[in-house]
């Protein structure tokens, strides 16, 4: 993993990857490389905590490693499996090499060898490491799976019963994120350097826009990102993030418009309810 002399040096390769990150996300993102530290980083939806992640790894020049949370995770899913139907043929190979002296624990001991372990993201971070594991979502997951997460979190290793502990020749970098749909336990919490990313400036937003639609106007950039910053002041169910603004800004651009209108907030918001208080409001005037 490079080692970034300063947070402005890593911020720089992060705009090289095409990721406009603040000053205070650089610095986190800093310490958690320097430190060897977990990052867990809180927002809302949209904020761009997911291509955080996905610039950094391009910035190390590693590999990303994604876990997409969901209710109902457990292990199989995100650590590993083991592949019955190959454990089958491979007893039916011994069975057919008439190899009947193996005792049933010698039987037992070749099912289950490293071979037949199939590597989820968990298991495939510790063993591809150095890379950049994302843990996206974590909120959407069962309070249960945490407890899978803080081995890893802390020793870089994970146990497979059949197999005992893998540990990671170099620890990967491990970035958690939660929209906050619900808390998550303080036990995780502690294993990682904390950063909550917030709603970018308009400023910093424009900036954004520019970099992902080049062809977009500063003009354009400008007003799409103002008339974002308002809409995030009214009481809406689902606030637009950075992703619906790129939207906006596109479907904008496509249209050949160079300010926002009511006609395109289909592009942005997607709650009909957020729809009509915008449209019966004067934010866009």
């Amino acid at each position: 993993m490079p080692d970034f002399a300063s947070p402005a040096a890593l911020a720089a390769r992060l705009a090289d990857a095409g990721y406009l990150a603040d000053e205070g996300l650089a610095m986190a993102g800093f310490l958690a490389l320097r430190l060897g530290r977990p990052i867990f980083l809180e927002g809302d939806a949209g904020v761009g905590k997911t291509a955080f992640a996905a610039a950094l790894a391009a910035a190390a020049g590693v590999e990303l490693i994604r876990l997409q949370c969901y209710e109902g995770l457990d292990a199989a899913q995100a650590l590993y499996d083991w592949d019955f139907p190959r454990q089958v043929l491979h007893l039916r190979a011994v069975e057919a090499a008439g190899r009947g002296e193996l005792s049933a624990d010698q039987l037992e001991a070749g099912l289950y060898d490293r071979r037949f372990l199939i590597a989820r993201p968990l298991l495939q971070a510790v063993e591809r490491a150095p890379c950049v594991l994302l843990v996206d979502e974590i909120d959407r997951a069962d309070d249960e799976f945490e407890a899978y997460l803080l081995e890893l979190l802390a020793d870089a290793a994970v146990t497979v019963p059949e197999l005992g502990r893998i540990e990671a020749a170099e620890p990967p970098v491990v970035v958690v994120t939660s929209n906050r749909t619900r808390e998550v336990h303080d036990a995780l919490k502690r294993r990682c350097l904390y950063h909550w990313v917030a709603h970018p400036t308009p400023e910093r937003e424009a900036a954004i826009l520019r970099a992902r639609l080049p062809g977009v106007g500063e003009r354009l950039a400008v007003a799409v990102a103002a008339a974002t910053a308002r809409l995030r002041t009214l009481d809406l169910v689902k606030p637009p993030g950075v992703a619906e603004a790129i939207d906006w800004a596109a479907a904008l651009d496509a249209l050949g418009l160079t300010a926002p209108g009511p006609q395109t907030l289909g592009v942005v918001l997607k709650v009909r309810e957020d729809i009509e208080l915008v449209r019966d409001s004067d934010v866009l005037a």
